[in-house]
């Protein structure tokens, strides 16, 4: 009996011995390994985040401005770009995707805000990883997260820039963003994209694969307060003040679409099909907005513009950001379609019945597309539309709430937030330029500098 029980443990041992090493090997296996492929693609994908912004979005809203006012505009989306990234360092990335204190199915503060541990990028070296949030155990450094990311917080507010163009201080539209960024834009983000137990993206179960919330709604509902707030350019709209250049948005805007695969196929974080199917479905929505819109312009002033196909584009862009990791082609077409005609009655019919003055659209391209296309993103993930299909226990009337519930807080969130800003620092140095300012051109008048010396 005791022959048989030493025998019987020794099997054990022998057993133990022998399966040791596979176990070993597949808790390494299980730990974050750095992706090269992966990191490849998301170092691509953040250069041409960056490259919208500097150079795309400065040319695009440059050619919609009048002449004396080319630089200012570019001068703003340029000093953004610097000021973002300081802030962004300091303490954005910390506060945007720490995820300290969260919890799944557990909404805290943490589900709102980020801490300060990763301020100053405590933390972030050379060695350290950022892992999606898959079970796929690939990662990429998280260097390289935090940048893509940077671009994000970089964009966001510089698309405001084109709601009030032409009539805006300088150090008053500093002084905004910087605040605007901390206390709007972070919380949003890490709402949306915090992970689990963050508000809006795990506990509501919206979704945002990059940035149609974040971004677009958040921005196109800024700049809709800030124009009125701010108020109308002088003789608006009764002079009119047709854009000074549009080889330049026509180029801006080409810039946008090719930046804008980084923006959605990088959302992916990953080189994998994901990023293949957000890149084709992006494709997609840009040219069938694009002519959209032109048709729907050449039916109502009975030609095409090239400033219409150039707006349209951009609002196929901004409709599919939130539903490019989870539509597929049909879906994109829908979602391209409908964004270009609503975008464009956004942006002329409802824009004169309203009476008020964004410059370059911001609030009927990127509010109103944003909001179309969160909403829109609800429906089309469905699997009947070709989608990659619904989260368990969710039905499409769900969904579509949680889309709509998503837009309603961020436009209320944004809008009120945003005119509280505004209106301390319209008493505490003043929102916009004298009239002489105006008149002489911000160029001349912010910079001393002028765009064309002829």
């Amino acid at each position: 009996m005791i022959h048989i029980k030493q025998m019987a443990k020794s099997g054990s041992l022998l057993l133990l011995a022998t399966l040791m090493p596979a176990l070993a090997f597949a808790q390494e296996a299980a730990k974050p390994e750095l992706n090269s492929g992966d990191t490849a693609w998301m170092l691509t994908s953040t250069a041409l985040v960056l490259f919208m912004t500097i150079p795309g979005l400065s040319l695009f809203y440059a050619g919609m401005v009048r002449a004396k006012n080319v630089l200012s505009v570019m001068m703003q989306c340029f000093a953004i770009t610097a000021l973002m990234t300081v802030l962004w360092t300091l303490y954005g990335y910390s506060l945007a995707f720490d995820t300290t204190g969260m919890e799944a199915g557990v909404v805290n503060l943490n589900s709102l805000i980020g801490t300060l541990n990763k301020a100053f990028l405590s933390g972030v070296t050379v060695e350290s990883l950022w892992q999606p949030l898959t079970a796929v155990p690939n990662a990429i450094p998280e260097t390289v997260f935090m940048v893509f990311q940077m671009t994000f917080a970089i964009i966001t507010p510089a698309l405001i820039v084109g709601a009030f163009a032409e009539r805006m201080k300088f150090s008053a539209l500093l002084l905004f963003m910087g605040i605007w960024f901390t206390v709007v834009y972070l919380p949003v983000a890490h709402m949306v994209w915090g992970g689990a137990g963050s508000l809006i993206g795990s506990t509501w179960g919206v979704l945002d694969f990059a940035g149609g919330t974040v971004v677009h709604i958040n921005a196109g509902i800024a700049g809709f307060v800030a124009c009125l707030m701010i108020g109308k350019r002088k003789h608006y709209p009764q002079m009119a003040m047709p854009p000074h250049n549009l080889n330049f948005t026509i180029m801006g805007a080409s810039m946008l679409w090719v930046g804008w695969f980084g923006f959605n196929a990088g959302s992916a974080v990953a080189a994998n099909g994901s990023a293949g199917m957000a890149m084709a479905v992006t494709q997609i929505a840009t040219a069938a907005a694009a002519l959209s819109w032109m048709f729907a312009e050449w039916l109502s002033h009975g030609k095409p513009s090239v400033l219409g196909i150039a707006s349209g584009a951009v609002a196929g862009l901004v409709a599919i950001t939130p539903a490019s990791g989870t539509a597929g082609p049909m879906g994109a077409l829908l979602i391209g379609f409908a964004a270009g005609v609503v975008c464009f009655l956004a942006s002329t019919k409802l824009k004169r019945a309203m009476g008020y003055d964004d410059s370059l659209d911001v609030f009927g391209v990127h509010a109103v597309g944003g909001i179309l296309g969160a909403i829109l993103t609800g429906l089309c993930v469905d699997k009947s539309l070709g989608g990659v299909g619904l989260a368990e226990g969710m039905t499409i009337g769900s969904q579509l709430w949680a889309q709509t519930k998503g837009a309603l807080f961020t436009i209320v969130y944004s809008g009120v937030l945003s005119f509280v800003i505004l209106k301390v620092i319209d008493v505490v140095i003043g929102l916009r330029v004298t009239e002489e300012q105006e008149t002489e051109g911000l160029d001349i008048a912010l910079h001393d500098e002028r765009g064309y010396n002829l």
